[in-house]
């Protein structure tokens, strides 16, 4: 079963711990990276903030079935 995780601003994520969601709060562009980076395996869904997907996350390289999604403004 793939897990679900989160990246962005604490106070936009923080929440979905909740639900079981593996929250991983980043601050900052460099955050951002270094969290997408240290994602375990088996996340299959990957939630980013609007400011998070602004970072600049890594495409997903071929083979790669993880999805990213990016919640609203």
């Amino acid at each position: 079963m793939a897990h679900i995780a989160a990246i962005g601003e604490r106070q936009r994520v923080i929440g979905l711990a909740a639900v079981g969601v593996a929250v991983f709060p980043a601050p900052d562009p460099a955050a951002v990276r270094a969290a997408w980076h240290a994602l375990p395996a088996g996340v299959g869904l990957v939630i980013l903030t609007p400011a998070a997907a602004d970072a600049g996350v890594p495409q997903t390289a071929p083979g790669d079935d993880r999805l990213i999604a990016a919640m609203p403004s």
